[in-house]
């Protein structure tokens, strides 16, 4: 059952690093899962430098999916909206033709914090792509809870988003999909669900067993699609569940998805023009579009 373990990649967005799990070059998604960042955890003090914010920056034909275990952070974007997002909630942005929007730890600023979460992108089905973006907040009360097996090793969950175990999360999706955040007792046995969709578990802490092979913390075990998948925690673990009906080749560029590469090209032009709106209460300073380095020479000693 088990296809394929990705290891995280550690990335620098600037000001701290993250743990990159998806894209990986033998898996671009899962399901309509076409990224996947580990933020943290990271103790950020109090007077921390604007650079660890991320600017105002675009996307295009995806959904933004926010979720925190720690910290708070301040989301604002170009259809006006300002929410800050807390542990155990969820920031659901739509890009479709396009938005921007910038994240900042304005809290972690003031009194020092400490930051652990989960930042996704779920591509949009083709029909979808250019819709009009939008934004939405879901507090705990949208993200039904679950619990299954003994004390000591139980298995506690939340569905983050999409439909899984008969139960169903209030946050509005494109595609069919689920995402869930697990917290398992040492020697709690989880399932995904077994439909014939793409899956995948992310340790985010602990370690866990998969077929006899032990996976610690910032590996991904991606599952054969209908195929009874499994994960047994060795020591206390939180574990993020994702899946969902595939939609087919995207291509991703900087911030853009796409099932075109024309549409992306279009969107790195707009916004090198500066012919995207920026946040409206966030509009003094953005992150530029990222220049292609200039070609090597084919041999350079010529």
């Amino acid at each position: 059952m088990l296809e394929l373990v990705i290891e995280q990649r550690r990335k620098s967005l600037g000001g701290f690093e993250v743990g990159r799990v998806l894209p990986y070059v033998q898996r671009r998604m899962v399901g309509p899962f076409v990224f996947f960042d580990h933020m943290g955890p990271v103790d950020l003090r109090p007077g921390l430098p604007r650079d660890v914010d991320v600017r105002p920056h675009p996307h295009i034909g995806l959904s933004t999916v926010t979720y925190l275990f720690e910290g708070e952070i301040m989301h604002r974007d170009s259809v006006g909206s300002e929410q800050a997002i807390r542990p155990g909630e969820v920031n659901w942005m739509t890009a479709g033709r396009g938005i921007t929007h910038s994240e900042r730890f304005e809290r972690a600023r003031l009194q020092g914090d400490r930051m652990h979460g989960i930042q996704a992108w779920v591509a949009l089905p083709t029909a979808d792509e250019e819709t009009d973006p939008a934004f939405a907040h879901y507090g705990t009360g949208d993200l039904p809870l679950f619990e299954d097996g003994p004390a000591g090793a139980a298995v506690r969950g939340r569905l983050v988003a999409g439909e899984a175990f008969g139960a169903r999360a209030g946050v509005k999706t494109h595609s069919p999909l689920f995402y869930i955040h697990w917290d398992l007792g040492a020697g709690a046995r989880a399932e995904l669900p077994a439909d014939g969709w793409e899956r995948a578990a992310y340790v985010v802490t602990g370690s866990v067993e998969v077929e006899g092979r032990t996976l610690e913390a910032g590996r991904m075990a991606v599952f054969t699609p209908g195929e009874p998948a499994v994960v047994t925690a060795l020591e206390p673990s939180i574990v993020m569940a994702v899946g969902g009906e595939p939609l087919g080749q995207r291509f991703i560029d900087w911030n853009f998805v796409s099932s075109s590469k024309e549409r992306i090209e279009q969107a790195k032009a707009d916004w090198r023009a500066g012919r995207m709106k920026l946040p409206d209460l966030d509009d003094g300073e953005f992150i530029p579009l990222p220049e292609a380095p200039p070609p090597r020479p084919a041999n350079p000693m010529s």
